[in-house]
């Protein structure tokens, strides 16, 4: 059999509509990125890094199709991820570096080992406890320093999430949620006294800092609870503009506290619609 026609029987293979097991839905996606990589002028001229920005946009559309509770929707973005996570996967067998398989092996060894009180001898009974027992093995694993492991691509809200959390791990934190208040009151009183652009700024990036590290001892992550406070107002604004656009005027002729009026009755509205 030759190239084109490998190639043809791949093809068809591929765009056959038959029951699949598992492991032969799994190859039939890396075959098609390998084919796209082949046939696709697109496909082709794509590296991991040209890839990256994509791999962020399809991370945050799942992320609203998990807020948004669609299923259908969700089906489709977890599908995209997973197009991009083979894409760099193929890109790096090409490469040489490692297969896919290599990704599967390394990914169930780390977790096999960072799960001791699962597949070995370690006792932990709590998340905390497990929390612990994880930043512990990942240190063993070769990291010199605690905060390494934080990427600096993340959100800043998130990475600093993250690194409180590290630190945190290691005892080095608030007693109480109480000092965290209390710090948070001095930073404001800091931001008000200050008087240049760049110590404004820096103050405000304090008060964010405190603000974040409070979030842990509520239980919240300030990344989703952020998103669900813009998602909130987004729909309480559609509300307001709603309510202009039948209005027939100008949004510039509207006083203040006209649209204020709309905005506390869209507000009282979604608190009904939530509560029924």
């Amino acid at each position: 059999m030759n190239e084109k026609t490998s190639l043809e029987a791949l093809k068809t293979d591929i765009t056959t509509r038959r029951q699949r097991t598992l492991t032969e839905q799994f190859l039939r996606v890396t075959n098609l990125v390998k084919l796209l990589r082949t046939e696709c002028p697109w496909d082709r001229k794509q590296t991991p890094e040209s890839l990256v920005h994509l791999l962020l946009e399809e991370s945050y559309e799942l992320v609203d199709a998990i807020d948004k509770g669609e299923d259908e929707e969700l089906k489709k973005e977890i599908g995209d991820l997973f197009l991009h996570v083979t894409f760099q996967a193929v890109l790096a067998e090409e490469a040489g570096k490692f297969s896919f398989g290599d990704v599967c092996d390394a990914l169930c060894s780390k977790l096999i080992n960072r799960h001791p009180h699962v597949f070995g001898d370690t006792e932990a009974e709590t998340e905390g406890a497990v929390l612990r027992n994880w930043e512990s093995l990942k240190m063993k694993e070769g990291r010199k320093r605690l905060l390494d492991g934080v990427p600096r691509a993340m959100s800043e809200l998130l990475r600093a999430y993250r690194v409180q959390k590290k630190v945190a791990g290691v005892g080095f934190d608030w007693p109480s949620d109480e000092g965290v208040l209390e710090k948070l009151t001095e930073e404001v009183g800091e931001l008000k006294a200050a008087e240049s652009e760049e110590s404004r700024e820096e103050e405000f990036g304090d008060i964010l800092f405190t603000l974040v590290n409070y979030s842990r001892f509520i239980g919240a992550n300030p990344e989703d609870a952020l998103r669900k406070s813009t998602n909130k107002f987004m729909q309480r604004f559609e509300a307001v503009e709603t309510a202009v656009q039948a209005s027939g005027r100008e949004w510039q002729s509207f006083r203040p506290e006209e649209l204020d009026g709309l905005w506390r009755k869209a507000k009282e509205e979604g608190v009904e619609k939530l509560s029924r």
